[in-house]
């Protein structure tokens, strides 16, 4: 009798373990160490600033932001997900679906979910959307059944991605400053003043993925010197817009 007891009393704790490790708070908080030692390691400390788990106060109340890192070509807000199977969805539903061996089950758009984090991030910089990027990364095994938008990616692609961006919006001093702010309150000390950006608004979306262009100057060719609206994903998008058809903004921050 004392054995059978032993084996069930095992059996139970084996039992809670296992429902322990596979609860959505432990499996996301594993997503993030992973995604904190991707970003840690694959992303240059000279030109980057990674910020882990960083709670911002909004008029709705504190909200939870998994990562964010900070450059010259911008603020990168990362939405982190540990899921497997097969995931269904699309930028404009509110919800998706996870598959598992014809099990469905649905969740929050991430999209959505970290729409919430680039605003409270964009009022608590006072930086206009052109300067905050979303991301979201899948860290588990998930296989995207239906098409999602770039920014919708496994962890493999996350330093990749990020890198891509190399049109510089915000000058060293901004960056510092805005580190500075990300710092102090993440360790609970008081808020500075926000830095005063030059904020462009009027800049077209790229027709190819919804980016707010930047201005370029054509280096070669027939129109040598001829300034235009150009991706700021360029090469990984080569979306251009004609500068004369579109009204001209003030102009940005950079260095």
């Amino acid at each position: 009798m004392e054995a059978l007891a032993l084996v069930l009393l095992l059996f139970v704790l084996f039992a809670f373990i296992g429902a322990y490790l596979r609860s959505p708070t432990i499996k996301g908080a594993r997503g993030e160490r992973r995604v904190n030692s991707i970003l840690d390691r694959q992303l240059p400390s000279g030109e980057y600033k990674v910020f882990h788990d960083v709670t911002l106060h909004t008029s709705q109340g504190p909200t939870q932001i998994d990562h964010i890192v900070l450059s010259r070509f911008g603020v990168f807000v990362v939405e982190t997900k540990n899921y497997t199977g097969w995931i269904f969805g699309d930028a404009n539903s509110k919800q998706w679906t996870q598959t598992i061996y014809g099990n469905k089950s649905r969740f929050q758009n991430p999209l959505r979910q970290n729409f919430k984090h680039t605003q409270a991030v964009e009022s608590f910089l006072s930086l206009s959307s052109r300067y905050v990027h979303s991301v979201v990364v899948f860290v588990g095994d998930a296989e995207f059944k239906t098409a999602l938008p770039d920014n919708v990616i496994h962890l493999r692609e996350l330093g990749s991605y990020i890198l891509s961006y190399r049109d510089p919006l915000l000058d060293t001093m901004c960056v510092s400053a805005i580190t500075g702010m990300l710092s102090d309150h993440k360790e609970g000390r008081a808020i500075r003043q926000p830095p005063t950006l030059a904020v462009a608004p009027d800049e077209p979306l790229c027709p190819k993925c919804d980016e707010r262009m930047v201005m370029r100057k054509a280096k070669q060719g027939k129109n040598a010197g001829r300034e235009f609206w150009g991706c700021p994903r360029f090469p990984r998008c080569s979306g251009v817009r004609d500068i004369s058809t579109t009204s001209v903004p003030k102009s940005i921050v950079n260095s």
